[in-house]
């Protein structure tokens, strides 16, 4: 039953299965002058090739096969060749003599320096529960780090039975300790709490664990007036409790358990096991519902009023288009008619120059009236400043003004965003935030002057609509303007994350994701030691430099006998 967990290829560790690739021959079975001093000192051929594959396999396979004559041919093969013996079929006379087959094993293992299983048990044991501690790595992924953990050390594979008890038990043990470790964490009144979520209302057909799992569907403001609602009621589930001590990681993988899993079978489990799961979950929707909502309001944003009113005013202006080209033509048909008849003409074969046509104000005019009369001229002047934006505008200017005139899609959710969401920002985000937060206050009010709001962020031609707009009263500004002022510049330093929410995953400060001071020294010995790393940087930097110098030596040692695959 410990290995049923094992693929196909992990049940047949330690063992060949099939030969192996030509790489894996000149890796692995490559005899150097080392191993040819060794095969060298044994006297018969077939004792020479047996004591080649145990030496060579066993660097492969990790353990010595139980019947070396068994080894696939192709490695035989290999190796006969090397040895310079005729065909390996000598092979079969290996260990026909008790003890012979043994006896080098031995004596490999005790020049090679192989270790037994027993001798690094107990620390496989530790290096396991700290990595099933803070990775919560499945069974197949935890069999083969424990595998490549021994070959790292070159330990003496044990059986598939006895490494994959190994690592169930301490898999089980991991689990069993993250469970108690949070249920531990709560008082009577949470568990109460959370038993709830798994009741169905009377009148619902779902519990409550299943609605407040229901993400938003639709982009609009109701929608996410709502999102900011579910991400309250969370909340408010009381449910912030310091679990820093958990990994991050095996926090999150039970909370995809809680998130995805089905309600009736959460009742089955013990009580350890169903409430911390539940608190997991809670603790995730906490920030998730969180991440729902500012997604919903990026998306708002930059779709349903920013986009949506550039697109709108690029079609109201190709509306007006034809009106502004005639109005355009006449303009320059009446400034074509000024320049010929009162500049001064030049005859373009003798450059001769003579006075301008008319000499009057009123003879101009006469010649204007022949081509354009005066009263579409008029028109055309009155046509050009109805539709086209003042000199001192800019580009925005138009599609900021229909903005304004969405104001609905905002109300909705505006005092709740400040409320539900934990906002925090960087200096340079610090004023936009402070703005947003004074919203609030200002809107409803009939009247709002400009010492209530930050007149510094109102650039370009936001300045004219919230301090000059139409039929705005002396001393007053247009705090509808105000808003979406605040609010495209909120839209942009919020995925800027220079302004940041707190208790949001997606949208958090990135730095807030470090571990620093006291939070990381507890958490260090754990995380060295999953990682198989020492305390120090310096003694892994000198293993890695000495390894890397060892093998630069070994492949520059073998080059001159390659010299003619190097050619090739």
């Amino acid at each position: 039953m410990a290995v049923e967990f094992l693929s196909g290829e992990q049940a047949g560790y330690g063992a060949f299965v099939g030969a192996p690739s030509r790489t894996e021959l000149e890796r692995y079975f490559f005899l150097d002058d080392t191993d040819r001093e060794g095969v060298q000192a044994k006297r018969r051929a077939h004792n020479r090739l047996g004591y080649a594959v145990q030496l060579t396999s066993v660097r492969y396979l990790g353990r010595f096969l139980p019947d070396p004559r068994q080894v696939p041919e192709e490695v035989a093969e290999y190796l006969a060749e090397q040895l310079e013996i005729e065909g390996p079929s000598c092979l079969r006379e290996y260990g026909e003599r008790d003890g012979t087959a043994r006896s080098h094993a031995g004596e490999i293992q005790e020049a090679g320096g192989w270790k037994d299983f027993a001798e690094v048990s107990a620390e496989l044991g530790e290096w396991l529960d700290a990595r099933a501690w803070t990775t919560g790595n499945g069974p197949k992924a935890s069999f083969d780090a424990a595998a490549g953990w021994l070959r790292e050390r070159r330990v003496l594979l044990p059986g598939a039975s006895r490494l994959s008890r190994m690592v169930g038990n301490v898999r089980e043990a991991a689990n069993q300790r993250l469970w108690d470790t949070l249920y531990g964490l709560l008082n009577t009144g949470q568990r109460t709490v959370l038993d709830s979520l798994l009741t169905v209302p009377a009148g619902s057909r779902v519990s409550e664990l299943d609605r407040l799992r229901r993400g938003p569907v639709r982009v609009s403001g109701p929608q996410l007036k709502w999102s900011l609602d579910r991400a309250e009621e969370i909340a408010d589930l009381g449910m912030e409790l310091d679990v820093s001590g958990i990994p991050p990681r095996r926090l999150a993988e039970l909370s995809r358990y809680g998130v995805d899993g089905e309600v009736t079978l959460f009742k089955r489990h013990n009580d350890a096991r169903r409430l911390a799961t539940l608190l997991a979950t809670a603790v995730h929707l906490t920030t998730r519902a969180v991440d729902d909502a500012l997604d919903l309001l990026e998306v708002l944003i930059a779709t349903k009023l920013l986009a949506r009113a550039e697109r709108e005013t690029a079609k109201e202006k190709m509306k007006t288009l034809p009106r502004v080209e005639r109005a355009g033509a006449k303009l320059a048909t009446a400034f074509q008619v000024v320049f010929d008849t009162t500049s001064e003409q030049v005859d373009p074969n003798t450059g001769e120059i003579s006075a301008p046509k008319v000499e009057t104000l009123a003879a101009m005019w006469e010649q204007i009236e022949a081509v354009v009369p005066r009263s579409e001229l008029a028109a055309a002047i009155a046509a050009l400043f109805e539709l086209t934006p003042p000199l001192d505008s800019d580009a925005d200017q138009a599609w900021r003004a229909m903005l304004i005139t969405r104001f609905g899609t905002v109300r909705p959710f505006l005092k709740l965003l400040v409320k539900v969401v934990d906002f925090d920002a960087t200096p340079e985000g610090a004023p936009v935030l402070a703005a947003l937060k004074s919203l609030p206050e200002l809107m409803g009010r009939k009247k709002v002057g400009p010492g209530e709001i930050d007149t510094e962020l109102l650039a370009g031609s936001w300045r004219r609509l919230v301090l000059a707009a139409p039929n705005l009263e002396p001393g007053t500004v247009d705090w509808k303007g105000y808003v979406f002022c605040v609010l495209e510049r909120f839209h942009r330093m919020l995925r800027r994350r220079e302004i940041f929410a707190k208790n949001s995953s997606k949208w958090g400060d990135p730095r807030a994701k470090l571990l620093a001071g006291e939070a990381w020294e507890q958490a260090k010995p754990t995380v060295l030691a999953s990682l198989g790393l020492p305390d120090g940087p310096s003694e892994h930097l000198a293993a890695r430099a000495a390894l890397l110098d060892g093998t630069c030596r070994e492949v520059a040692g073998r080059l001159p006998e390659n010299a003619h695959r190097l050619r090739r």
